[in-house]
């Protein structure tokens, strides 16, 4: 009996990890919009709709709206647009937005702003693309702030962060290649740690390893990045990575 029912608790984990993948939460939302578009328009539209913001493929995406299968093409749909992208940032983030950068093909930084806190949590004043800034927004609401409850007893007061724009390659184990990295372009930003409301400071290059709150906290903080950022890069990545979160606003869904 007992192994029937560890066989029929993998087989659910199983099916969840397939729904929860990054192309099939995108397809589920395509999907569900088009449902929507090509029956229910008039409803959706409708100014006294009873449909929720979150399930409502007409209304742009709103930090606090509910999480749905909607919220993945919102969210790349607010960071492909840069008016978008800074409407919702406002009153979620304390950020200037400011001209693009340009130094060369290769190094660069469009759609930038000054950021400095994103919802409860602030940050040392870090200049990047407001995608990275919108995703971070959505880290903090949604995943970080959750989980400090959760696990630490605490809100997160501040998040560490290490950079964003760098122009340089991508660093490997074997040395720098040949490509560029993204942070070039500042479409992704490093994390090195976070602070608390309690006073509790935690750091990846201290507190990964082991089954402590603090570890449990930062497991929690990088699974919950995979569903915002489009990659998500941690100390189980490499040894590259041993003191960092590495998020990026492009990529496929690759989350370690």
């Amino acid at each position: 009996m007992r192994h029937s029912i560890r066989q029929a608790k993998a087989k659910a984990a199983e099916k969840s990890q397939k729904r929860d993948h990054p192309i099939l939460r995108g397809v589920v939302a395509f999907f569900f919009a088009m449902t929507l578009l090509a029956g229910g328009y008039g409803v959706v539209v409708h100014p006294e709709t009873p449909l929720p913001r979150g399930w409502n493929p007409v209304q742009p995406l709103r930090i606090d709206d509910a999480i749905t299968p909607l919220t993945p093409w919102k969210l790349s749909r607010a960071s492909e647009d840069p008016a978008l992208c800074l409407a919702v940032l406002d009153g979620y983030a304390s950020f200037t937005p400011m001209s693009d950068m340009m130094i060369s093909d290769q190094c660069h930084i469009q759609d930038r702003v000054s950021l400095s806190a994103v919802g409860q949590a602030k940050m040392a004043e870090v200049e990047t693309r407001c995608a990275i800034a919108l995703r971070m927004a959505m880290w903090e609401h949604h995943s970080l702030q959750p989980a400090a409850q959760r696990i630490m007893g605490s809100s997160v007061q501040a998040i560490n962060q290490i950079g964003s724009y760098n122009c340089r390659a991508i660093r490997t184990i074997a040395g720098s290649s040949t490509s560029m990295s993204t942070h070039a372009t500042a479409e992704a930003i490093d994390i090195s740690g976070f602070q608390f409301a309690n006073g509790e400071r935690i750091s990846l290059i201290r507190d990964w390893d082991g089954n402590t709150a603090q570890a449990q906290f930062l497991r929690a903080a990088r699974d919950g990045a995979c569903s915002f950022f489009k990659l998500t890069l941690s100390p189980e990545y490499n040894r590259l990575h041993a003191d960092h979160f590495h998020l990026q606003s492009r990529g496929w869904g690759l989350c370690r």
